[in-house]
């Protein structure tokens, strides 16, 4: 695996989860961004690739025909999942999928789960500017922070230490894996689910699409 450009394609989607495309990269609304995606040699990501870059084809061709602005419906999409009113259609945090698998319904976003998160945050000498006032347990910071382990694991193989710095390396790799099992890839489906249930045809259920199938890789 080329640990940067896993980095590089974690970091694009957690970006995307923290703000409206109104103030992130719209680069995703382009099939020719999708085409040119690393799959890792996964077919899974291959396949999300694939969907992505259909899914943006067929986005275009509804805004232009309904002259729409697509960089717009999306900050509308992203508004009405995550942010509401009057609550996120589709919490985003780990917190609020951790009391559904307990039998408890709520949208909340503060609870075990974010404690967990910041102490991870502190342990990476990693500080959150918040300027969107979002829980540690966002989906959206949790792949950032996977990210920010495969570009350390990228830098640690590319040392020229030698036997050590590929030690590292694989150290930071096994973190990096153990690390999504226990956190993002344990709700995803959920978080998918539910963003899909809500808006099926939509950017984010073809983007969380994608999450999933690097997560897949990210765990081996």
């Amino acid at each position: 695996m080329d640990y940067e450009q896993m980095a590089d394609a974690l970091a694009f989607c957690g970006n995307s989860l923290l703000a409206p495309m109104t103030q992130t990269a719209n680069v995703g609304l382009d099939p020719a961004f999708w085409e040119a995606f690393p799959t890792f040699g996964d077919e899974g990501v291959a396949r999300a690739a694939q969907s992505c870059a259909m899914w943006a084809a067929a986005f275009g061709r509804r805004c232009e025909s309904a002259d729409q602005d697509a960089v717009t419906r999306c900050a509308v999409e992203y508004t009405r999942l995550f942010v509401g009113p009057p609550r996120p259609a589709a919490a985003p945090w780990e917190t609020a999928y951790r009391a559904a698998a307990a039998g408890v319904e709520t949208s909340v976003g503060f609870g075990q789960a974010t404690f967990e998160m910041r102490e991870l945050l502190r342990e990476a000498g990693l500080g959150l500017s918040n300027e969107n006032h979002q829980y540690e347990d966002h989906m959206g910071i949790e792949l950032l922070l996977l990210s920010e382990l495969f570009r350390r694991a990228a830098a640690a193989d590319g040392d020229a230490a030698g036997a050590v710095a590929v030690d590292d390396a694989a150290a930071l790799v096994r973190k990096a894996a153990s690390f999504a099992v226990e956190h993002p890839a344990a709700w995803i489906d959920a978080f998918r689910a539910k963003v899909t249930e809500a808006a099926p045809d939509g950017y984010f259920a073809s983007l969380l699409g994608m999450v999933e199938a690097l997560l897949q890789v990210a765990t081996r």
